[in-house]
């Protein structure tokens, strides 16, 4: 019985962390991403009569970054639940063929609009403003961008400094300064 524990026990270990779930895309889905046409001045607008900000998750199929950002970050019912009240996001595929339109009224394949934003890494995480003017597209527009798979407090915390509008301030605490003094009070114990 103690050969068939210690098995079952060192089979348990094996096996993966909690894997995110797969689309039929190979992109991880969480509960809180949203199925839209992608017209993102539609999305916009859904957004802000939800009283959400409208952010856009690029992500790729194998993007091992993206695994350990779903199965670390997302998994975390604080980041979770963060996101799922104050975000509506919207899931974009680096290859994607799926038409976007744009904000400026460009409609290209997911991969082309990638191409027309720069984007070249996953996940990649664009960070939008209620308004955004006729002749900008999203790049443009956006408020930040969040290039890369970074851990929990970080993601929180940039997810925060946008839902904070801090990006406004005319302070000297841009996100940089903003994410040190939360590092440092987490590591003090500020609930501040």
């Amino acid at each position: 019985m103690k050969h068939f524990l210690a098995g079952a026990l060192a089979l348990v270990m094996a096996l993966p962390v909690a894997a995110a779930e797969l689309g039929d895309d190979g992109l991880h889905k969480q509960p809180w991403m949203r199925d839209t046409f992608k017209d993102l001045r539609e999305d916009l607008g859904e957004a802000n009569a939800e009283g959400k900000r409208l952010v856009l998750f690029f992500e790729q199929r194998g993007c091992i970054y993206c695994s350990k950002m779903h199965e670390e970050v997302f998994s975390d019912a604080t980041v979770s639940d963060f996101i799922a009240e104050n975000y509506f996001v919207v899931q974009l595929n680096l290859h994607g063929d799926i038409e976007v339109t744009d904000f400026d009224g460009e409609v290209l394949s997911e991969k082309d609009m990638a191409r027309k934003w720069r984007v070249l890494f996953t996940p990649n995480i664009v960070f939008l403003p209620e308004e955004v003017p006729e002749d900008q597209n999203a790049l443009e527009a956006s408020v930040a961008v969040m290039p890369g798979a970074f851990g929990k407090g970080t993601t929180l915390d940039m997810f925060t400094w946008v839902a904070e509008k801090r990006y406004l301030s005319e302070s000297e605490e841009d996100f940089q300064r903003y994410h040190a003094r939360m590092i440092h009070e987490r590591s003090n114990g500020s609930t501040d």
